[in-house]
């Protein structure tokens, strides 16, 4: 998702969401939003044909 819909789902501000992902990354220690997915399914986090709308 884009910071604009990330901040639209969770009604935020889109740099409120940038700010969020940004330190997410850093946390976790992976340098850009791929890395992001590919951590959330290796930790099954999210799972192949998980939708947030259901």
């Amino acid at each position: 998702m884009s910071n604009e819909e990330i901040a639209r789902e969770l009604v935020l501000s889109p740099a409120t969401a940038k700010t969020h992902v940004s330190r997410a990354m850093v946390k976790l220690g992976v340098r850009d939003r791929a890395q992001l997915v590919v951590l959330a399914y290796e930790t099954a986090l999210v799972t192949p044909g998980w939708s947030r709308d259901g």
